[in-house]
């Protein structure tokens, strides 16, 4: 039979494709395994998501507000005083906030006090991954409980910290342990070991041994956070649970109720 060259090159077009079919069925393409994502990180507020918990009770995360975040949180203490605190993501990891208590403004009493206002700082210097926690050092110069007679805080602010969070056994679970030194005269380090269980951004069980250097001033604190929207949550928290005696001005050591409420956006 003699073959055309038009039927020859048809022929060699079929035989083309068929070997392209086949080499494209044996070559596996290779995957990439995504790097695991830090939860502490979570979401910024600009993305829609529920913004990462900076702070537990009293004791920080390395959780940093996003670049151009900002956030206000206001806590209602003991004898109707407010603590008012305001932060600012002024580069990517980097916060710079204020915060100012005034005594006894809420409710019956005699007496009204504003307090000096105090700065905090805190950089996220590494975002950690499934196996290295995040890292981030700070400052927070805000104590509680203020002792007229000392012109100081009865509970001593954090000062300096460093601070390290991990999610651990199971999803949502973390740790944040970290170490601060409150007054560099007396060069004293503390220890914190707070954790947080996050259940599905609707709900947070928090819980602190904080100030630990001995056990006498050391304080268990304990609490629970609701995200009423994706920007907006309400904490309600026992501090000091267990403590007894009193300080110098004869105020109790403890326990004390707060109730805070936060609010965080972006610009």
């Amino acid at each position: 039979m003699k073959i055309r060259p038009r039927h020859l090159a048809i022929i060699v077009l079929l035989c083309g494709i068929g070997i392209a079919q086949a080499q494209e069925a044996t070559v596996s393409t290779p995957k990439i395994k995504p790097k695991p994502v830090d939860p502490s990180a979570m979401h910024s507020a600009r993305d829609g998501g529920v913004q990462a918990d900076v702070d537990i009770i009293d004791a920080p995360t390395t959780a940093a507000l996003d670049n151009y975040g900002y956030s206000s949180r206001s806590r209602f203490y003991s004898r109707g005083g407010i603590l008012q605190y305001l932060s600012f993501g002024v580069y990517p990891g980097l916060n710079l906030g204020a915060s100012m208590a005034v005594d006894g403004l809420i409710g019956d009493e005699s007496t009204v006090r504003m307090r000096a206002p105090t700065a905090q700082v805190k950089y996220r210097f590494f975002d950690g991954d499934s196996d290295l926690p995040s890292l981030a050092v700070g400052f927070d110069g805000q104590g509680y409980r203020y002792n007229p007679g000392t012109r100081r805080f009865n509970q001593r602010q954090r000062g300096f910290y460093v601070v390290a969070s991990h999610e651990v056994l199971v999803p949502g679970f973390q740790i944040h342990p970290s170490f601060n030194i409150s007054d560099f005269d007396s060069n004293g380090i503390f220890g914190s070991i707070p954790m947080t269980l996050n259940i599905k951004d609707r709900l947070s069980v928090l819980f602190e041994w904080d100030n630990i250097s001995n056990w006498s001033d050391s304080r268990i604190n304990a609490g629970l956070r609701t995200y009423v929207t994706e920007r907006f949550q309400i904490d309600f928290a026992m501090r000091a649970l267990g403590a007894g005696g009193n300080y110098t001005d004869g105020a109790p050591k403890g326990p004390e109720r707060i109730v805070q409420l936060k609010y965080s956006n972006s610009f």
